[in-house]
C-alpha cells in the first residue's frame, strides 16, 4: 500500500510555526516514500471559527514550500475534504457504536457533570466520565432510555472504553505505548447537537481517506488510546502513529508570542526566506545524521525518516533562525535579490536603485545583516543622496577637529577618477592625506566613512567610495568642509 499522510489544521487561528513544522513533515515523509500528501480542514469546533483561517493556512503552507496532492483547495478522490461537509457520515458511524455495543447514549445537564468533576476533584480522582453514577443508558435501564430519546431529550453518545484491558500501540518515535483501560475517559463522539467530535471524526475521515501514517504533535499522544479504541469498535486496521515533539521556548514552556513570532505569516512578513525557514525547522527536533546544517527542500525529502526524529521538545532558537537567514542571504544570487529588493527601494523614493548597481550593493553589504530588507536601511547612503544625521557620538568626534579638516581637504583635493580605479589608488590618496595632516592612516578612515556614509560602521571604504563614485563623494566632502 502506497503512504498517504495527512495535515489536518482547524480553522481557528493562522498558522503556528509548529503547525508548519507537522504540515513539513508530512510533507516529507510523503515525498521521501513516493505517496500522497492531503489537506483535511477540521472544523468541527464551530465556536472558535476564524474567518479567513483556512485561506490563510494554505497560502502560508504554500510560501514555504509545502504543497497538497489532496485537499479543500486542489480535490481529490476522497473528499470531501472539510470535515463539515461530512456530517452525515459522521451520525451514521456514531450510532453504529452504539448499535454494536460500543458506545452508548448519556443523558447528563452540564450541572450534573460539573458536580462529578467536583466530587472527584474533592476525593482526589482525575477528571473523568463516572459511567456507573451518571444519568445513561447503563443506569437509567433500556426503557427509560428509550423513552427519553422518544421525547427527544438532549444527550450525547460516548465510547464505551473497555475498563478491564490495556490498550497498546506502537509510535514510530515513542515505540510501545500502553494504557489502562481505567485511565481512558468514555468519551463524547456525538455532541447533543449532533455534531461529532473530534475524536469520531479524526477517526471515520482517517480511515476512509485510507491514511497509512498518522504524524501530529505529542499533544495528542494521551487521544491516541481513545482512538485505537474506536479502530477496534468499528473492526478497522489502524493507521502508523508518530507523535513528533513539541517546539519550546528557550525556557522549555510551550512555544508562545511572549519569546517572539509564532505564526508562519509573522516570519514571513519580517523578511525570512522561506527555504531559511523551512530548514530551521525541519532540524527542530530531527537529526539528519550529519554535520550539514543546510539543506534545499529536495534534499530534505531525500534525506528524512521517522526514526531520527527525537523524542526530547526542541527549543526554538530565535538567535539561530536569524543566522541561518542570513547564511540564505549571502548564498542567494545577488541578481536574484535585487529584484526582491526592488519594489523596497522604490516605496522609500531612493534615486540610485539599477538593478545592477542594487545588486552589487548587496553583494557588499550582505555580510553584514541578516534580512534582505535591512540593506535598505543599512545602506541608505549608497541608494540616495540625503543622509541621516549624524549621531551625537559622530558629531562629536568630526567637530572642532583642523588637523582632521586637513586631512579631508587633502583627500578632497586629490579624489579624481584615478583615484577611485582601484584599492592600491584609493589607500594611496588616503596615507596621504592622512600624512599632510600629521595623523595615522586609521585615525582617518573612520573619519573618512564618517564623513561620506554619516555611518561609524559600515563595509569595505574602497568598495563603498567606488559604489558611490566621484561626483557623490566629492559633494559630500564639500557640503561637510563648506560647513
Amino acid at each position: 500500500m502506497s503512504v498517504r499522510v495527512r495535515f489536518a489544521p482547524s480553522p481557528t487561528g493562522f498558522l503556528h510555526i509548529g503547525s508548519l513544522r507537522t504540515a513539513l513533515y508530512n510533507y516529507l515523509f510523503a515525498k521521501h516514500h513516493g505517496g500522497t500528501c492531503i489537506l483535511r480542514i477540521e472544523d468541527t469546533d464551530r465556536t472558535r471559527f476564524v474567518e479567513g483561517a483556512i485561506e490563510e493556512q494554505i497560502s502560508s503552507l504554500a510560501w514555504a514550500g509545502v504543497t497538497f496532492d489532496e485537499g479543500p483547495h486542489v480535490g481529490g478522490n476522497h473528499g470531501p475534504y472539510t470535515q463539515s461537509e461530512r456530517f452525515d457520515m459522521y451520525r451514521e458511524y456514531g450510532m453504529k457504536l452504539v448499535v454494536n455495543g460500543t458506545a452508548y447514549y448519556a443523558f447528563d445537564t452540564a450541572e450534573e457533570l460539573d458536580a462529578m468533576r467536583v466530587r472527584q476533584q474533592a476525593a482526589g480522582i482525575a477528571p473523568k466520565y463516572d459511567r456507573s453514577a451518571m444519568r445513561n443508558q447503563y443506569t437509567l435501564g433500556e426503557q427509560e432510555t428509550q423513552r427519553l430519546l422518544s421525547e427527544n431529550a438532549p444527550h450525547v453518545i460516548r465510547l464505551k472504553v473497555p475498563l478491564h484491558q490495556d490498550v497498546r500501540f506502537s509510535d514510530e518515535i515513542r515505540g510501545e505505548v500502553i494504557v489502562n483501560g481505567r485511565e481512558i475517559d468514555d468519551q463524547i463522539l456525538l455532541k447533543s447537537d449532533g455534531f461529532p467530535t473530534y475524536h469520531l471524526a479524526n477517526v471515520v475521515d482517517d480511515h476512509f481517506m485510507e491514511i497509512t501514517h498518522v504524524i501530529r504533535a505529542e499533544e495528542w499522544l494521551p487521544s491516541t488510546p481513545k482512538h485505537i479504541i474506536l479502530y477496534q469498535a468499528f473492526g478497522w486496521e489502524p493507521p502508523t502513529f508518530a507523535h513528533v515533539p513539541l517546539l519550546l521556548n528557550p525556557d522549555r514552556s510551550k512555544m508562545s508570542k511572549r519569546h517572539g513570532d509564532v505564526m508562519v505569516r509573522d516570519f514571513a512578513k519580517k523578511g525570512f526566506f522561506p527555504e531559511a525557514l523551512v530548514n530551521f525547522v525541519a532540524l527542530c527536533g530531527w537529526n539528519p545524521g550529519s554535520d550539514n546544517e543546510f539543506y534545499s527542500m529536495q534534499e530534505l525529502i531525500d534525506t528524512f525518516t521517522l526514526d531520527r526524529v527525537n523524542k526530547a521538545g526542541a527549543v526554538f532558537d530565535y538567535q539561530k533562525l536569524n543566522w541561518m537567514n542570513g547564511e540564505y542571504l549571502k548564498r542567494r544570487d545577488v541578481h536574484d535579490l535585487a529584484r526582491e529588493l526592488h519594489p523596497v527601494l522604490v516605496e522609500r523614493g531612493y534615486t540610485y536603485i539599477d538593478p545592477a548597481y542594487v545588486a552589487e550593493v548587496i553583494e557588499l553589504v550582505r555580510e553584514r545583516v541578516a534580512f534582505l530588507g535591512d540593506i535598505a536601511e543599512f545602506a541608505d547612503y549608497l541608494f540616495g543622496d540625503t543622509l541621516e544625521p549624524l549621531t551625537e557620538t559622530g558629531a562629536a568626534s568630526l567637530s572642532g577637529n583642523d588637523t582632521l579638516t586637513t586631512a579631508l581637504d587633502t583627500f578632497r583635493q586629490g579624489l579624481d577618477a584615478a583615484s577611485l580605479a582601484d584599492a592600491d589608488a584609493f589607500k594611496g590618496l588616503a596615507q596621504r592625506a592622512a600624512e599632510s595632516a600629521g595623523i595615522k592612516m586609521g585615525a582617518f578612515m573612520k573619519p573618512l566613512r564618517l564623513v561620506l556614509t554619516h555611518r561609524e560602521v559600515g563595509a569595505d571604504l574602497f568598495r563603498t567610495v567606488q559604489l558611490l563614485g566621484h561626483t557623490r563623494c566629492l559633494a559630500r566632502l564639500n557640503a561637510y568642509l563648506s560647513r
